[in-house]
């Protein structure tokens, strides 16, 4: 991957302009010839004059080193312990680890909590099966039944008013049977279409994760990138500002052109402050977004890179293919569909429930007084339930699964809708950041050549070091202009991941 001054990485970097560093080079040595030759006012000025010209050959020196600097060159870092290494790949991996970024573990238990409601359906459709074993040791009052003391023809016998203590054990198992109810099965086939949605869910879920993560690791490397920029503005106004009391004390200089340079340098320490707190609030948004603890250092490994659009990618025609292979991979609206398609079955079920269900019910089982004396007993039964009229119940319902129904269908066409938008948003944004980086290029090739130009009048004395701090600032603003294109394409490449159900594609690349 290449940097924001075009090198790849585990190379040398290069000057940005060859042509400025041999122009550079070879004012140096026409400044050394003219500090070494007779000079025909030298005998007027003497001393000064020399010392004059070492002077420019020391600000060319020092502007030629600041200004073909390697922006790739590490700043200090913010905080001393030691970094983890990590890519965008890693990022993403970590964010969606088991112990990864809350919202994807949200979304995961959220897709096991639908399967479990599918489960508890389907128990309706399958045998229940239950065994028993009791004891019972009772005694009955004839009394509370109407019955007092029987007389019998026995002399000295009556049927007594209390019976008991009586011993009973009963070992039974028991079981029954849903045999037909289609309302069931309908249920059933609901809550599976909603478990199936819960897991596309969490799958999106994860896609926007990832395209969160991105988000954060782009805006991290471009707070990287900034304070590369901020380090190397202060180290040239730190040059600008000796170099400017140097040639005051030789009396070659102003007072005015050291002030401007001192407030320049106090300007680039207070850009270079804000930069160094940018970056630690970036890291601590990628952190946060990867789950991770926030007193880890990082050290990214990536950096911006620019990728150019493949012929015909931004054209009408690439625009409709992206929208097509959005809405065959975005898992949103896969979800989408299986929850309508729940809500469809739903409503089938309250339908459905006006039909007669049947069910088998049967226990077998041994009773009796004592635990050598059991006998054994069975029931078997088959039940028809035919409804008939429950208050308006079964209408309510089937009014409400339909109004359900009705909803997800209007859901559906939304979030077509919202997924074109999103697609044609995140073509429209590629094609903006391909004109920026085009005009950032531009804009920086420009401010090298007005460096350069600037510092060979410096050089030949036809210019004050106004015109070199101008420079200075708007090379500044073009290498920041750079790091904002590179920042908004690939932004905008991610943009478009996520709206065509890519974003795990562009990561691995």
């Amino acid at each position: 991957m290449r940097d924001l001054t075009g090198n790849t990485n585990g190379r040398a970097a290069q000057p940005v302009c060859p042509r400025a560093g041999r122009a550079v080079r070879a004012d140096l040595g026409a400044a050394a010839e003219t500090a070494s030759a007779p000079h025909p006012r030298r005998s007027r000025f003497g001393l000064a004059s020399a010392r004059a010209a070492w002077l420019r050959v020391a600000l060319a020196a020092a502007l030629f080193a600041a200004a073909h600097a390697p922006l790739s060159a590490s700043p200090p870092a913010p905080d001393a312990q030691p970094a983890l290494p990590l890519s965008l790949r890693q990022a993403v991996a970590i964010a969606l680890a088991p112990d990864g970024n809350a919202r994807a573990l949200l979304a995961r238990e959220s897709a096991r909590v639908a399967e479990a409601q599918a489960a508890q359906s389907r128990a309706a459709l399958l045998p229940h099966i239950d065994g028993a074993a009791q004891y019972q040791d009772f005694t009955r009052s004839l009394r509370a039944f109407g019955m007092g003391e029987v007389a019998t023809s026995i002399p000295g016998f009556a049927v007594p008013s209390v019976v008991g203590p009586v011993q009973v054990y009963d070992f039974r198992l028991g079981a029954s049977q849903s045999v037909f109810d289609f309302s069931a099965i309908r249920r059933f086939q609901s809550a599976r279409a909603s478990a199936k949605a819960a897991r596309e869910d969490s799958g999106g879920v994860d896609d926007q994760v990832a395209a969160e993560v991105a988000r954060a690791y782009l805006s991290a490397l471009r707070a990287e990138a900034l304070l590369e920029v901020a380090w190397s503005n202060r180290r040239l106004s730190e040059e600008l500002l000796r170099l400017a009391e140097n040639r005051k004390a030789a009396g070659d200089g102003t007072g005015l052109e050291v002030a401007r340079a001192g407030a320049q340098l106090a300007n680039d320490e207070q850009a270079l402050e804000v930069a160094t707190n940018d970056l630690r609030l970036a890291h601590l948004a990628l952190l946060r977004v990867m789950g991770l603890g926030l007193d880890t250092a990082l050290a990214l490994t990536d950096k911006l890179a620019y990728a150019p659009a493949e012929a015909g990618e931004l054209d009408e025609a690439g625009v409709g293919e992206a929208v097509e292979a959005a809405l065959q991979n975005r898992p949103e609206l896969r979800a989408q569909a299986g929850r309508e398609d729940s809500a469809r079955l739903q409503a089938g079920a309250a339908r459905w429930e006006r039909l007669p269900s049947l069910s088998a019910t049967g226990d077998y089982g041994s009773v009796g007084t004592a635990l050598d004396s059991v006998s054994p007993t069975r029931v078997f039964a088959l039940t028809l339930k035919i409804p008939l009229f429950d208050g308006g119940r079964r209408e309510a319902v089937r009014a409400e699964a339909d109004a359900r129904l009705r909803g997800e269908r209007i859901r559906t066409r939304d979030v077509r809708a919202e997924v074109e938008s999103e697609v044609r948003q995140a073509m429209y944004s590629l094609r903006s950041a391909e004109a920026q980086y085009a005009a950032a290029r531009e804009g920086l090739r420009l401010a090298e050549q007005e460096m350069a130009h600037a510092r060979r009048r410096y050089d030949a004395d036809v210019a004050t070091g106004l015109e070199v701090t101008d420079a200075q600032a708007r090379l500044a603003r073009a290498r920041a202009n750079l790091t904002a294109a590179l920042y908004n394409h690939n932004l905008a490449r991610v943009g478009l991941g996520a709206a065509t159900g890519t974003i795990r594609d562009f990561v691995n690349r």
